[in-house]
């Protein structure tokens, strides 16, 4: 198979890589969509591209990246080239184009300061590839033509004269959008023009950013995690109608064999009606127990913050966080869902949790939680336990775990770091796994899926 059905499938295939679901019928959906559009309009290929794989909010972004690298703009086109000259020339061109909001001219803008600018390594403009490395950096670029410092002058131009052009803060935030807009341009040639040299697959691979429910925890950037913290609210209301419904369905209960005997006797001895037992299940008590130090802060942080937004799921919610020692946190995290970013900070300086550093003591720290909030546990409670297992070679206490598991109905230790690593190093996951289920959860996506199956109702 060669051609254009070719890159469909790799582009497919490159999707599936990145978490978005598609199946044979949509890829046979899209092959029909190619067929029928042809390559003439790319934008329109695009759209007929994204409605036919997407099934869901929120993969467009790195639909967009991956379209780039598998169906580019023709190089050297009339669409994507502009006249080089100097850079003061460029970036008139470039204040014009964002006034004007002129998507095609910035996409044309975007690679010919990639073209000018971007390149690194041998043959390069940068030199920064002396070693044999080679490629186009948008980040070189963006240092050249500096799109950000064209602000001003973009604002004075949309703003237009007194009385005729658009608000202050209306024409700031146009302006911004369109500057940013720019620089997706410029990230997404030089992705394209690299994948040229080094293999649209591996560019694919480790160019594009995943989904924001893919994003690791301990890896994600600030925007990144701006974004994770923007999906807390609608995904606590998505996981609530799904327990909901669960609640629902559990409450029909197990068959009642006697009854349902009787019923059969209107029947000639078949059980047309089954009848069942009338359950009336309490909603369930629930105790996070976290590891608020180092790189598992942030796992902790979302954690706590969706399950907060879950609380009305359950009885009783109570959050407790630990690095050397243990405190209870339940009323910093119900005030933190109006600040979320500065919930760790609060955490940290309000809560008793160390003693002389900042290194996870798990021995200590579950030791203090079985001593001083034992009353927080009980046949009814499902205890969470939030951490990287990792004890700084200390003692982990495998007692105290036992403890808390012989007290709670459930116990569930989930860890951010890969399968691959327990055991590893300082790493006690393994020995913590063989007292309660320990399991993987590295992102959004499966936190949400754990905190549903994991959770009862």
């Amino acid at each position: 198979m060669t051609g254009l059905p070719h890159r469909l499938v790799e582009f497919v295939g490159a999707l599936r890589e990145h978490g978005i679901a598609v199946g044979p019928g949509e890829t046979v959906d899209a092959a029909a969509a190619v067929a029928v559009l042809g390559l003439a309009d790319r934008e329109q290929l695009r759209s007929a591209l994204a409605a036919t794989l997407l099934r869901r909010s929120g993969q467009r972004t790195t639909f967009d990246a991956l379209f780039d690298l598998f169906f580019p703009v023709a190089v050297g086109s009339a669409e994507t080239r502009e006249e080089h000259g100097e850079l003061a020339g460029l970036r008139e061109r470039l204040v014009v184009a964002l006034a004007e909001g002129d998507t095609h001219r910035l996409r044309a803008l975007a690679a010919s300061g990639v073209e000018v600018f971007g390149q690194y390594g041998q043959g390069g403009q940068g030199g920064a590839g002396a070693g044999g490395m080679s490629g186009w950096s948008a980040y070189q670029t963006l240092q050249q033509v500096r799109p950000d410092a064209l602000l001003d002058r973009v604002l004075a131009a949309i703003r237009g004269e007194p009385g005729t052009g658009l608000g202050e803060g209306i024409a700031r935030q146009e302006a911004q959008s369109r500057i940013a807009t720019f620089r997706e341009f410029v990230q997404a040639e030089a992705r394209r023009r690299t994948a040229e040299l080094r293999g649209r697959d591996r560019i694919a691979k480790h160019a594009v950013a995943p989904q924001t429910d893919l994003v690791s925890f301990s890896n994600a950037n600030r925007e990144q995690l701006a974004e994770l913290r923007r999906t807390i609210q609608p995904l606590s209301r998505k996981l609530a109608t799904r327990l909901a419904a669960r609640r629902r369905r559990a409450r029909r209960g197990q068959i009642d064999l006697r009854r349902t005997l009787r019923r059969s006797l209107a029947t000639g001895g078949v059980p047309m009606r089954p009848a069942l037992r009338a359950r009336r299940p309490g909603r369930p008590e629930l105790v996070l127990l976290c590891d608020v130090s180092g790189s598992v802060a942030g796992f902790a942080q979302f954690t706590l913050l969706l399950v907060q937004a879950l609380a009305d799921q359950f009885s009783k919610v109570r959050s407790f966080a630990f690095v050397e020692l243990t405190d209870e946190i339940t009323r910093l995290v119900a005030a933190g869902s109006d600040d979320p970013e500065g919930l760790a900070r609060r955490i940290l300086t309000e809560a008793r949790l160390t003693r002389w550093g900042m290194s996870s003591d798990y021995g200590d720290s579950l030791a203090s939680f079985v001593e001083g909030f034992s009353d927080a546990i009980g046949p009814r409670t499902s205890v969470l336990i939030l951490g990287d297992a990792r004890t700084n070679g200390g003692d982990p206490n495998l007692a105290a775990v036992r403890e808390i598991a012989d007290r709670a109905r459930h116990v569930h230790w989930l860890n951010p770091e890969p399968r691959s690593t327990w055991g590893t190093g300082d790493s006690a996951a393994l020995e913590y796994g063989r007292v309660v289920p320990m399991h993987e959860c590295r992102n959004l996506r499966q936190l949400a899926r754990l905190v549903t199956d994991l959770l009862p109702t």
